[in-house]
């Protein structure tokens, strides 16, 4: 008989935990594993979600036209203004350039693209092969930043250089460079700067509304719907808030370590952080104006949604999810959010979690809860069968897995086109479920638990 390969390499047993499980710490924060066909990005990939929001900037791949390929329209980060972010520009690097050298391709694509577009900045990502060939880009960057009068940022992305959480970094490194040129330097009182959210399907501007009706100036946002004059003086606000820790916890911690400013880790991914989140604000500045209209919005929002979401949750307890995501920030606010429609968590994974991240995650999960750090598809699948799994939420590499499953499927990646933050999105996220684990079509998959169940 042909023996079969193990679903878990042994090299990856020590990242596999059940929560309840406390004579075990997850292992995290680790390079892949050759052979794991690992679903996480490269450094170039991390890099680009992180700034691609940025809207009025020019965006370009200093590499293969493959890098620009993959990567365009990477968010669904919308703009409320310029679109120039939309664009896929790169210096297509061929067999010829790596030879001689893209440096003198680069200059003439930037000479090119500043001059027609009039960004208020550009950032230059390198490539693996930019990497390997040597190209000075530091030294184009500062030259054309003098000859056209723009900051021209390098990206250190290089996607060889370790795992998605090091693009994050280098993305990180690259907006200290633009942050506090404005000038100013004086704080302004009750502001805020909204720190790794990304305007996925418009989410920024609804938690920019939040702010607004509590009082609260938002100086700027980085990334979503981010404005390059915005990002300079982002050093006069008065408070951070960070919403993807795994991406932008850096930044935050840069910008208090050299302007001063406290940052605090939040999320408004389902009623009860986005709640936290409003009052923790609100505590901060603890101006009694302010803490008194939170507690009115939070009130208003918390049973407008609850209400909504009474019937969905009558319909979908007992089921079992199962999540696969980028930040264990979010791994936790969707625990959360599918318990308040009755739903358990039987598989909770993520990329780019800490083992701080994952001490959370596993302070909210049900003790029998799988915990799994950078998973693969085999893995994965295997999961999903075996824990009797009936929704699985990840994003746009994990749906035809778990379609072909015969399971049900939620986007809650970059890619989506619905808005799921605050107490608006957590009832778009619960009909999403809803529709989704009861529709019609499960009565006709061989297997399914659920198959006799359809819409009410």
């Amino acid at each position: 008989m042909e023996q079969q390969l193990p679903i878990v390499l042994d090299e990856r047993v020590s990242q596999i935990v059940t929560a309840g499980d406390g004579s075990r710490t997850i292992a995290c924060e680790r390079t892949s594993l050759a052979g794991s066909v690992s679903q996480r990005a490269c450094v170039f990939c991390g890099s680009r979600v992180v700034l691609y929001p940025i809207a009025d900037a020019l965006h370009l791949v200093h590499g293969p036209i493959g890098c620009a390929t993959y990567t365009w329209d990477i968010r669904g980060a919308l703009s409320s203004g310029p679109q120039l972010h939309r664009s896929s520009f790169c210096t297509d690097l061929r067999e010829r350039d790596i030879i001689h050298g893209g440096e003198a391709k680069l200059t003439r694509a930037l000479d090119q693209l500043i001059d027609r577009f009039a960004p208020r900045a550009a950032f230059v990502y390198s490539t693996c092969v930019a990497g390997v060939i040597g190209d000075d880009i530091e030294a184009v960057c500062k030259k054309m930043s003098l000859l056209k009068g723009i900051p021209v940022i390098p990206v250190g992305s290089e996607g060889f250089r370790g795992t998605k959480k090091d693009g994050y970094r280098a993305a990180c490194d690259a907006l200290l460079r633009i942050i506090g040129t404005d000038g100013a330097a004086a704080k302004i009182p009750l502001s805020i700067n909204i720190i790794g959210d990304f305007n996925v399907a418009g989410e920024t501007w609804l938690v920019r509304r939040y702010f607004a009706e509590m009082g609260i100036t938002v100086v700027a946002t980085l990334t979503g719907d981010g404005r390059i004059d915005d990002i300079r003086r982002a050093n006069t606000a008065a408070l951070n808030i960070v919403q993807c820790s795994g991406s932008m916890t850096p930044l935050a911690k840069a910008m208090q370590e050299r302007y001063g400013i406290p940052f605090k880790r939040i999320s408004f991914f389902g009623i009860d952080d986005t709640a936290d989140a409003l009052y923790a604000v609100a505590d901060h500045f603890a101006d009694p104006a302010i803490v008194e209209r939170t507690k009115v919005l939070v009130r208003t929002g918390a049973k407008t949604a609850l209400a909504a979401l009474a019937p969905m949750a009558q319909a979908l307890r007992g089921m079992h999810a199962g999540l696969y995501v980028g930040g264990a920030f979010k791994a936790i606010s969707l625990v959360k959010a599918l318990r308040r429609l009755g739903i358990t968590t039987a598989l909770a994974g993520t990329q780019t979690g800490n083992k701080d991240d994952y001490e959370r995650l596993r302070s909210v999960c049900d003790p029998d809860t799988m915990i799994v750090d950078d998973s693969n598809p085999a893995e994965l699948s295997r999961w999903i069968l075996e824990r009797d799994i009936d929704l699985f939420i990840g994003g746009v590499k994990e749906r035809p897995m778990a379609y072909k499953l015969g399971v049900a499927f939620c986007d809650h990646n970059h890619e989506r086109k619905i808005g799921l933050a605050g107490f608006e999105g957590m009832v778009n996220f619960g009909r999403e479920v809803y529709s989704s684990l009861c529709s019609p079509v499960w009565r006709l998959v061989r297997n399914n638990r659920h198959r006799g169940r359809g819409v009410a």
